[in-house]
């Protein structure tokens, strides 16, 4: 079958019901749209694990805070269909806002899923207030329309993907979460849509990030364990016009903040470069 463009609930469901009738196994990739490579490699991913790959195009408008750049946030379907169809996927989900949440009028009115407090209330959570809510609802939703066996979740995400685990587990939704690596540029860069509000010269600025992360890693690899030691390194490597609004580390099984790495842990950061805020991250493994 060639690549399918489904933008109502109840035909997505149709479609589902009768592969699911043969004996198909669904696989999953949640996307606001805007794809790239780091998108690719998630449906190259879920391409090679089921019989039937679904990616969801939406733009939520429930995780994005007030003042965030949801009315922005670049809408590039006919890209997408492309991007999509060369990774192997067979249907494109692409609901509007009223099919996803019908008469909406504020948010405050819809039935929402909340991870713990003590896990929003660090790294991206604790300045996106509610970010993760609008992420989990409309993750919930996403399972529940298209009933997948699998649903693949990139890592540069991690605590995404780390809440939306916990929510599967929580939940008990009949859904195995596959994390799939962090995809770069050639420069280091980690791949963002909101790379393209970066001009030339804020990307150059915007490599002091991942540089970060790297001169953190090799002090590990040397190891240095105390994460005091590692932060100032970090520190050192941004460039001075980079606002940094985090740099934490978190060890990679509970989330929790460590001081020395003796378990599997992540560095992770937030910073605004130009007004644009991305995000980077890498493990630190023993």
């Amino acid at each position: 079958m060639g690549l399918v463009i489904v933008n109502e609930i109840s035909k997505l469901r149709e479609i589902i019901t009768e592969h699911k009738r043969n004996g198909k196994s669904i696989a999953l990739v949640p996307t606001m749209g805007c794809l790239h490579d780091g998108h690719k490699s998630l449906m190259q991913k879920a391409h090679s694990i089921a019989d039937i790959t679904v990616a969801s195009v939406f733009v939520n408008p429930i995780q994005f805070c007030p003042g965030e750049d949801y009315d922005k946030y670049p809408r590039t379907l006919d890209s997408d269909k492309l991007v999509a169809e060369s990774a192997g996927v067979d249907i494109i989900f692409a609901p509007s806002v009223n099919e996803m949440y019908p008469d909406l009028q504020k948010f405050s009115d819809l039935t929402m899923v909340a991870p713990p407090y003590e896990l929003t209330d660090i790294m991206c959570g604790k300045s996106r207030v509610g970010h993760f809510d609008g992420v989990e609802t409309v993750v919930t939703k996403l399972f529940n329309i298209v009933q997948p066996d699998f649903a693949c979740f990139g890592m540069k995400d991690i605590q995404q993907l780390f809440l939306i685990k916990k929510m599967v587990k929580d939940l008990n939704f009949p859904i195995e979460i596959i994390p799939c690596p962090l995809v770069r540029e050639d420069s280091g860069l980690a791949l963002s849509s909101r790379n393209k509000y970066l001009t030339e010269e804020q990307k150059k600025i915007a490599l002091s990030l991942s540089k970060a992360l790297f001169a953190i890693r090799g002090m590990y690899d040397a190891g240095v364990k105390e994460t005091k030691k590692m932060f100032d390194t970090g520190l050192t490597n941004l460039d001075k016009n980079v606002e940094l609004e985090y740099l934490e580390f978190v060890s990679f099984d509970t989330f929790k903040p460590v001081e020395f790495v003796g378990e599997a842990t992540i560095c992770a950061l937030a910073a605004r470069v130009g007004g644009v805020r991305l995000i980077d991250n890498i493990v630190l493994e023993v």
